[in-house]
């Protein structure tokens, strides 16, 4: 479930789970949102503690607007079978914020590297596939306050443009509270001053992370 593309960043939404056997071996993966490293070190251990009996927690996350912290383990494996195959999912993903830990139950048959490497990345695909996934926008609402000669030139051009509105005020004027994306504001600003001959009065409201899910804005 995918927000149309805008300047942000794609993360998840909603946890994902998936589950892999692979001779015996049992791999149970979780997706999730993380916001920090302290954040995504939390989400580590609540794991280990809800699988405690388990041999091996591997797992990869990265973080920030612009991917900036990228963290891997694979907490036993041998190197390379577990944390970088779920590392190179969340990066071909285009994700951020964004953490998958794979929990392996030991299945008595040793896997060799490759099929190792197969079964955590297929557990993670798994576990992101059932995830949500949106993108966050960064934006601001504004505030538009105008007589009601305008009102039908204004809904036309935020109808054409796409543009969300949070809140609708009736009385001697019609308020308006709309959210707009960052990278459009100073030329919408300028659309509405041209098509109500600078009669509407625009204000800037609370800047904003949002997204779209099935018609309905969700505010950060």
């Amino acid at each position: 479930m995918l927000q149309e593309s805008r300047t942000g960043y794609k993360t998840i939404y909603e946890n994902g789970e998936g589950e892999v056997i692979e001779k015996k071996s049992r791999f149970i993966a979780i997706a999730a949102p993380v916001q920090s490293e302290e954040e995504a070190t939390a989400f580590v251990e609540s794991i280990r503690k809800k699988y405690w009996d388990a041999r091996h927690h591997c797992y990869a996350y990265i973080l920030g607007e612009k991917k900036e912290i990228r963290r891997m383990s694979d907490d036993g494996e041998p190197t390379g079978t577990a944390g970088k195959p779920i590392l190179d999912l969340i990066e071909g993903g285009d994700l951020t914020n964004t953490i998958i830990v794979v929990t392996r139950y030991f299945g008595g048959t040793l896997l060799g590297t490759g099929g190792l490497a197969r079964a955590y990345s297929s557990a993670a695909r798994a576990a992101l596939a059932a995830a949500v996934i949106i993108t966050k926008i960064p934006g601001r609402s504004l505030h538009i306050t105008t007589d009601y000669t305008a009102l039908g030139k204004i809904q036309h051009l935020l109808a054409a443009r796409g543009v969300h509105t949070l809140a609708t005020d009736y009385t001697d004027k019609v308020s308006l509270e709309i959210l707009v994306p960052a990278e459009e504001i100073s030329a919408l600003t300028a659309a509405l001053t041209e098509a109500t001959n600078a009669k509407a009065e625009i204000h800037p409201g609370t800047p904003h992370w949002y997204t779209q899910i099935n018609n309905q804005i969700h505010l950060f």
